[in-house]
């Protein structure tokens, strides 16, 4: 009968410990769950800094003008004219490409703009841009509406962004960049976007300009003032120099 009991005994502690270690197993895996699946001290998976998030790359895009050329006007206003003719003076200077002239075909102002082309084509070799470099497209646009006639050409742009994404919540959330205060993703996109649009030769992004030669007539003057101990200074002359006013105040 001891016997009986004892090893009733041993199986009843065998079963504690058992369950004891199940339990902590249990409790293991559910503090493991609670936890975060982002590694604080883990790599960004973006890069932090905005000039390599938002990167500011040179392609080729068309610069565009409109002429807006009313049902029954067959010709250019004197502005229009001025205008076009500043935009191709500038395709020598920025283009890589021939220009093209679109037509609109079934607006309201269909006869009326193909009537101006050949003002418009006078006005376009006259800037400087021979004809054997332009090309006549027509568009078709919804009928009935009023549709512009464009002239563009190829240049070499920069570009940035878009800009205006937020893919993350950016308030207090368990994502690993809140813990890290990391910058939203969209920190510094109008920056680039905007330095992208203002930059004049888009070149100047990627390598630096030649030097201009030196004002040789006036470095020798200055050069030789030195040699000699002379003041290098410039010396303005002022024609009013020892004239003492008269009649102030009468």
């Amino acid at each position: 009968m001891y016997n009986v009991r004892t090893a009733i005994a041993d199986r009843r502690a065998s079963a504690g410990l058992a369950l004891r270690a199940v339990f902590a197993v249990g409790c293991a895996l559910f503090v493991c769950g609670c936890n975060t699946d982002q590694e604080i001290t883990a790599a960004p998976v973006v890069p932090t800094d905005y000039r390599l998030r938002h990167p500011i790359s040179i392609s080729e895009s068309a610069r565009t003008f409109q002429l807006f050329i009313g049902a029954n006007r067959n010709s250019l206003t004197p502005v229009q004219r001025a205008e076009l003719f500043a935009f191709a003076r500038s395709w020598s200077d920025q283009a890589t490409g021939g220009v093209v002239i679109d037509l609109p075909v079934g607006s309201t102002n269909q006869r009326s703009a193909a009537q101006a082309l050949t003002e418009i084509e006078s006005i376009v070799t006259a800037a400087g841009i021979p004809p054997r470099s332009m090309a006549v497209r027509r568009y078709r646009v919804t009928p009935g509406t009023f549709a512009t006639v464009r002239v563009s050409y190829p240049q070499i742009a920069a570009q940035a962004g878009p800009c205006g994404l937020w893919p993350e919540d950016v308030g207090e959330s368990m994502n690993r960049d809140y813990f890290e205060n990391q910058p939203p993703w969209n920190f510094g996109c109008a920056t680039q976007r905007n330095l992208a649009a203002m930059v004049a030769n888009p070149s100047d992004l990627v390598q630096p300009r030649a030097e201009t030669p030196a004002y040789n007539m006036r470095r020798t003057t200055v050069l030789g003032n030195y040699v000699q101990g002379q003041d290098t200074g410039t010396k303005y002359s002022n024609p009013n120099a020892g004239k003492i006013a008269t009649g102030v105040g009468q």
